[in-house]
This record gives C-alpha cells, sequence and structure tokens, in this order.
C-alpha cells in the first residue's frame, strides 16, 4: 500500500488556497517528498502525516517556487527529533544548491546525502524497496522528471523448488533474496520464487513541455501527477516560450501512456477555474482529475 498526497498544485506564486506544487509520499512508515515551495510546511501541517519520517526529498528543478521551502523544512525535520542521514536527490547543481539554502538552516541534527542525477539520460536508483527513475526533461533550466515503483514480492514456489531439489533449509534465506553456494552450484531466488507481479508506479512531472520520452516513462503508471499550467489552447505560444504544459497536452501524456488516472498540477496564478476546462480536458483522456491541494489517495497492489 502506497499514499500519495498533493500538498499544493499552484505553479509560479503561492496565492490564497492554493499552494506550491508539491508531492508526499509514504509507504512502510517511510516518507518521500517532491519539490518543496512555499507553503509546503503548512500543507504538511494540515496533512497530519508528520515531518519526522521524511528520509528523501527530491527536486524536480530549482527555480524559487520548487525550492524556497526547503531551509525551513530541514529546521522543522530537525525540531521533529530526527537524527537520522537525510537523502536529498536532484538535477545537476544539488550541491550548490543545497549549501547555499542551508546556509540559514544550520547546525542540523542529521547528516545530508546528496545525490545528482540526469545529465542527459534516464537515471534509476534503488533506495530500500522503491525504485526512482528520473528523465531529464525540456525546461528553461535542468529539471527531471520523477517515477517511483514500489516493487512486488514474488510468492515462494514450493512446488518449484522441489522439483529443483532445493534443500528445505535454504527456502526461507532464497525467499528473503539471499544467494547460496551449495555443493559447488549456486543457488538463487529464482529456483524457488514465483513469476514476477506488477507493483506499484506514480509518476510526476512538472515544468516543461510534453516531449516524446514522457510516454514510455510514465507508462502504465497507477497515478500520473502532471504540470497544467494553462487550461485554454489558446496559451500554446505562451506554454511554448515558458518550457510549461496546457492542459490538453497532459491529457495527451497520459491517454498515450496508458495510465491509470491522471492528477493536473502547478496552475498559473492566473487560472482562477481550472474547473471550466476539465470537460474538454477528459475527452482526451477520461481519467482526468482536477488536483487540490492536500487531495489523496491509498494506492493497493492490483491481482
Amino acid at each position: 500500500m502506497l499514499d500519495a498526497a498533493l500538498l499544493g498544485c499552484g505553479g509560479s506564486m503561492p496565492i490564497p488556497n492554493r499552494y506550491l506544487t508539491s508531492l508526499l509520499l509514504s509507504y512502510n512508515g517511510k516518507m518521500i517528498l517532491i519539490d518543496c515551495g512555499e507553503g509546503t510546511q503548512v500543507s504538511l501541517k494540515l496533512l497530519k502525516w508528520g515531518f519526522k519520517d521524511i528520509d528523501i526529498i527530491c527536486f524536480t528543478h530549482y527555480h524559487a517556487d520548487h525550492a524556497v521551502g526547503f531551509p525551513g523544512l530541514l529546521l522543522t525535520i530537525g525540531n521533529s527529533g530526527r537524527t537520522e542521514p537525510l537523502t536529498i536527490i536532484g538535477p545537476s547543481g544539488l550541491k550548490k544548491i543545497v549549501e547555499g539554502l542551508s546556509v540559514i538552516a544550520p547546525n542540523l541534527p542529521y547528516e545530508l546525502k546528496l545525490i545528482e542525477l540526469g545529465g542527459d539520460k534516464e537515471n534509476s536508483i534503488k533506495l530500500d524497496s522503491i525504485i526512482i527513475n528520473v528523465l531529464p526533461v525540456e525546461h528553461t533550466v535542468p529539471c527531471l522528471a520523477y517515477s517511483f515503483i514500489v516493487e512486488r514480492m514474488r510468492k515462494f514456489d514450493r512446488d518449484k523448488a522441489e522439483r529443483e531439489k532445493i534443500p528445505m533449509e535454504f527456502w526461507n534465506r532464497l525467499r528473503k533474496g539471499e544467494e547460496i553456494n551449495y555443493k559447488g552450484k549456486l543457488l538463487t531466488p529464482d529456483l524457488v520464487m514465483g513469476e514476477r507481479r506488477k507493483g506499484i508506479k506514480i509518476s510526476y512531472c512538472t515544468d516543461t513541455r510534453p516531449i516524446e520520452e514522457l510516454i514510455d516513462f510514465v507508462r502504465h503508471s497507477d497515478l500520473f501527477i502532471c504540470e497544467g499550467m494553462y487550461g485554454d489552447d489558446e496559451f500554446l505560444p505562451k506554454a511554448i516560450d515558458n518550457k510549461h504544459m496546457l492542459f490538453s497536452e497532459a491529457a495527451s501524456l497520459g491517454n498515450e501512456g496508458e495510465v491509470k488516472e491522471l492528477w493536473l498540477t502547478h496552475y498559473s496564478p492566473s487560472l482562477i477555474e481550472p474547473l471550466d476546462y476539465i470537460e474538454s480536458t477528459r475527452k482526451i483522456f477520461k481519467s482526468t482529475f482536477l488536483g487540490e491541494d492536500r487531495m489523496t489517495k491509498t494506492l493497493n497492489f492490483s491481482e
């Protein structure tokens, strides 16, 4: 089970009832925060999921509306009693940004571990039981799209273990992922485990043009959270100039990527009524929903 909360759905600047875009994921008592603009802490407080268990903070990019809430959050996490290291992930320039912003958050009671990803190609890392994939996208500064995959444990296959003549004393160790040398033969978990099962996938993409690579990157996401800076297609020239997306472009990505559900986010401050554009957007991708501050969803493994 994976819980997702859209902490804010605004872009550029916060406005009443709309904090800046940020996403919080919670799985097995661990939490991942993606982006941290103004208002993130307020939304976290209202959500009541806590601060101490945020283990990873991911940045899509370093524009102020995605990063300026970071130093205050570091202090709050420290005041919550956390002493374990906190992992920070972002595109090129991460070290410089963290050093600059943390000047006003000195003497933290925990270590910051920095992981810089991106470059010009897709990257992937695994932290605990979650695979984090990143894709460089097209914005005015280096920017990443993210996907988070929670792997599902394969079932133990007793018949397979017996057929392979694996001694029973090794079954549990192999089930836990251990490899064992036995009588000159390497025993691997594949010898006792069933077929791989579909995990849970959430993709998050904001501040970019709809590049072709995004279709495969978000493919089959259980939840795709994507920027919809402008609702009206008449804003296409502005979207191209500023490297942002229209509602219709986000919906096309969701449709072509065969995602289960799309949440729109990162609305322009001038977009007062996103609801005015939802019906035309749903003609492109039916399962499109308007993101709202502290909108939540629980995702479970499917059979």
